[in-house]
């Protein structure tokens, strides 16, 4: 068991209780739902930039990131590359159109669209999107803080999530988004300190990280044919379109947001914010991964010693034989996750241990107390007030947000969890985050495009969309003698072949019926 210094343990437990401080503040005014859910809208627009900012930059961009860079290359940071556009997009159309309805939940105007159903399928799609990112982050930072502490990861899970879950149900969403900010700034000077550690240790510094990662093409953004079967640029770009699309358009956690600030100018201002943070940061990820690459090509007796922990992970009762065997199979997409923080554990000294551990934290804080806030939200407006008792009072329904938000925190942790094993934190919530999207963006913007699209044409496209991503998710299982059913395309397509789906069904079947009834 790695022990932890008492003043890097002071650190981190000081962090913790001060942000269970801030839910103890803003408990004093969060009185009513209102003021749980959008702040009254009284949130400067910048603190809800850098609070959309932090909620991007988690935990699974502090360790996901690096460990992609570590064990391929700057492929990934196509995603961040496509967040201008669906921003741009977004500023035009989508804050405008959710300021104008007075709606807090990003789902009701699709049953003044569509229906019952309409709504519903969105808010299910959403909360499993909820459930997987939550669980990953909570996978990730229990990853993390299992290599530093030696300590179990449903230990750290269930430690992390009570503090989480106790200040978001004190605070709602003014305390999530002040801690946000405070976060933003934590993991972002983390990150520089990571950063500024590595090349430290690097003979010739910088220059010789450089010469290495050419070499060994690790600065590569992909392939730039027209290639959709493997991660080329084409198709991260794509995906990143997409699913930033979703998140700026469809997502719960930034839809409510624009509601916070009182004017739509100050709501597209905290958004481009956010990408003008998140651009450079995650550059920054990219950059500490390309590093840590170049240390470990000069010290390889370092990584033998992380591959031999992961062999033993893989064969606890493994012989010297039998484990050497597996660390000879072993590329660096298997222990990728894994590296920074084993560079931590090594090489990182007493004190700067704790900033550092708390930066990690701040990273999967963030993201997982805006989860439970959105999750709560959509929860007590689009079910529990739709289905099953509509006329609550303040009492009742702040009570409800109360229990869904510690419902939501402990399905996240149980999610995180069930995650334990899994090669790629990154992989795992990119193919997720890609199912449970498709559907609901494509039915969204169906909805709010195309005017004349009627209730059952759209049923139609969203039944032949869903068959679509479930033959795109799951015919890779199928047999080899059924092989050509399978799908050809990259896993990051699912979520643009089924928004496309979806969107242009609906459009040809208005169009079709349109010139039948002429």
């Amino acid at each position: 068991m790695k022990n932890l210094p008492i003043l890097d343990i002071s650190i981190i437990v000081l962090y913790l209780l001060g942000m269970i401080l801030v839910g103890f503040y803003f408990s004093r005014t969060n009185k009513n739902s209102e003021q749980f859910t959008t702040a009254s809208g009284k949130i400067p627009g910048w603190a809800i930039g850098a609070s959309i900012y932090a909620t991007f930059l988690s935990s699974n961009t502090f360790l996901g990131v690096p460990g992609k860079a570590y064990g391929g290359n700057w492929n990934a940071f196509v995603f961040s590359l496509s967040m201008p556009l669906a921003a741009w997009i977004a500023s035009k159309s989508f804050i405008p159109f959710y300021r104008n309805t007075g709606e807090v939940s990003a789902y009701t105007n699709l049953e003044k669209r569509f229906g019952t159903w309409a709504r519903t399928y969105a808010v299910v799609c959403f909360l499993f999107t909820q459930l997987a990112r939550m669980g990953s982050i909570f996978f990730g930072i229990a990853l993390s803080l299992q290599a530093l502490t030696g300590f179990s990861m449903e230990l750290i899970m269930l430690i992390m999530g009570v503090c989480i879950i106790f200040y978001t149900v004190l605070g709602g969403i003014e305390a999530v988004i002040w801690t946000e900010v405070v976060q933003a700034v934590v993991k972002t000077f983390g990150a520089l300190l990571i950063f500024y550690l590595i090349i430290e240790e690097m003979p010739n510094g910088i220059s010789n990280v450089i010469e290495i990662g050419q070499a060994n093409d690790k600065f590569s953004l992909g392939t730039f044919k027209p290639n959709f079967v493997e991660s080329s640029f084409w198709v991260v770009l794509l995906y990143g379109f997409f699913i930033n699309l979703n998140n700026f358009g469809m997502d719960q956690n930034y839809v409510q947001r624009y509601h916070t600030t009182n004017s739509n100018k100050k709501a597209t201002q905290s958004l481009w914010l956010c990408v003008w943070l998140y651009i450079p940061a995650s550059l920054l990820f990219f950059i500490i991964g390309s590093c840590l690459f170049a240390y470990y090509q000069l010290h390889p007796e370092l990584i033998d010693l992380l591959k031999h922990q992961v062999a033993l992970e893989k064969l606890p009762n493994g012989t010297p034989d039998e484990l050497k065997a597996i660390m000879a199979t072993l590329q660096p997409v298997d222990y990728g996750d894994k590296v920074m923080p084993h560079f931590m554990v090594t090489k990182i000294p007493a004190g700067l241990m704790g900033l550092i551990v708390s930066a990690i934290l701040s990273a999967a804080m963030s993201t997982i107390s805006s989860g439970m806030n959105a999750s709560a939200t959509v929860f007590s407006v689009d079910i529990y007030q739709r289905y099953f008792k509509k006329d609550l009072n303040e009492k009742q329904h702040l009570r409800l947000l109360h229990l869904a938000t510690v419902v939501f925190g402990l399905l996240g942790m149980g999610a995180g969890i069930a995650m334990i094993g899994v090669k790629s934190v990154l992989d795992v919530w990119w193919q997720l985050s890609g199912i449970f999207a498709a559907g609901m963006l494509g039915l969204f913007l169906l909805g709010i495009i195309s005017k004349k699209t009627q209730n059952h044409e759209a049923i139609l496209a969203t039944i032949i969309g869903i068959l679509v991503i479930i033959w795109m998710t799951f015919s890779v299982a199928l047999p080899d003698e059924y092989a050509y059913l399978r799908n050809p395309l990259h896993k990051n397509m699912i979520i643009v072949v089924g928004t496309l789906t979806i969107f242009l069904v609906g459009i040809l079947l208005t169009k079709f019926r349109k010139s039948n009834s002429k």
